[in-house]
């Protein structure tokens, strides 16, 4: 009891930053659900649903159109049993991380096994397909960047196991437990990180503003009910639900975990600054 207290007198004690910043319905635009999104085909059998879409970030036309710097960002599903056709990506990269299912990619006469946790870099200019050798639809979701002129995308697709990565912080934002998937200097050609952050039980990140409008960072809830703290309102976060923190320099953004017994996860995508190009 006496932590719950501690957190929601912290919480008031942030009152004075609800000034001039984005209140009310308005932060309901960037909050996205492929749950409720409309089904449409990509890689010939992958049935993707939008989370974020390009819009502008600091006046968004209609929810969820956010992105400035990403191409999209979707979960997909790949049916039984289903493969996809050879693609090759021209001018963009795709990272995919696995929710649910068994299969396979194949790319640059590699193999990699296909489950739950598993990270995957398809870089640009490699001919790739995705298989479901499972009896479950397979289930992702799926990041589509643009390379930069001048970019020079890895040779082979890079494969992370998230189940057996260390821990590279504990202390992030005060709480925040990360895991890193993949950097610039892994062959990211606009984000700088790809992440996983877990919260411990009745725990809050630190509230914070990013005090330049050139970023670009989402909160996707892989596990466990929490809630976003955005500006001067509370949203319950529900595993498919993510946030993108409003570039205005203005409005604060952090995580809570009020669950007393469990953790709860989230996958992280940031790009914080142009990058120097590999």
């Amino acid at each position: 009891m006496a932590r719950r207290s501690v957190l929601f007198f912290s919480l008031a004690g942030l009152a004075s930053l609800a000034v001039a910043q984005a209140t009310g319905d308005r932060i309901d635009l960037y909050f996205g659900d492929w749950h409720g999104a409309a089904a449409r085909m990509t890689h010939s059998s992958l049935d993707e649903r939008d989370i974020f879409t390009r819009g502008d970030p600091q006046n968004p036309a209609r929810k969820g159109a956010v992105l400035r710097y990403v191409n999209s960002y979707a979960h997909a599903t790949l049916a039984t049993r289903a493969s996809t056709k050879p693609t090759r990506l021209e001018g963009q990269q795709e990272i995919y991380f696995v929710e649910s299912g068994r299969g396979t990619v194949k790319a640059g006469g590699q193999t990699i096994d296909l489950f739950r946790n598993i990270a995957i870099l398809m870089p640009a200019n490699l001919e790739f397909t995705v298989a479901n050798t499972g009896d479950q639809p397979l289930a992702m979701y799926v990041i589509n960047e643009p390379t930069p002129s001048g970019f020079r995308p890895n040779s082979a697709m890079l494969v992370r196991d998230e189940n057996k990565l260390p821990i590279t912080a504990s202390d992030s934002h005060w709480v925040h437990i990360v895991k890193t998937l993949f950097v610039t200097t892994d062959g990211l050609g606009t984000l700088e990180s790809v992440l996983t952050v877990t919260l411990d039980p009745l725990t809050i990140g630190k509230p914070h503003v990013v005090d330049h409008d050139d970023i670009e960072e989402v909160w996707t809830a892989l596990e466990g009910t929490s809630l976003a703290f955005v500006g001067n309102q509370l949203r319950r976060q529900t595993p498919g639900m993510s946030f993108y923190h409003i570039p205005d320099n203005k409005t604060p953004h952090a995580n809570i975990n009020q669950d007393q017994d469990a953790q709860v996860r989230f996958l992280y995508f940031a790009r914080y600054h142009p990058h120097q190009q590999k």
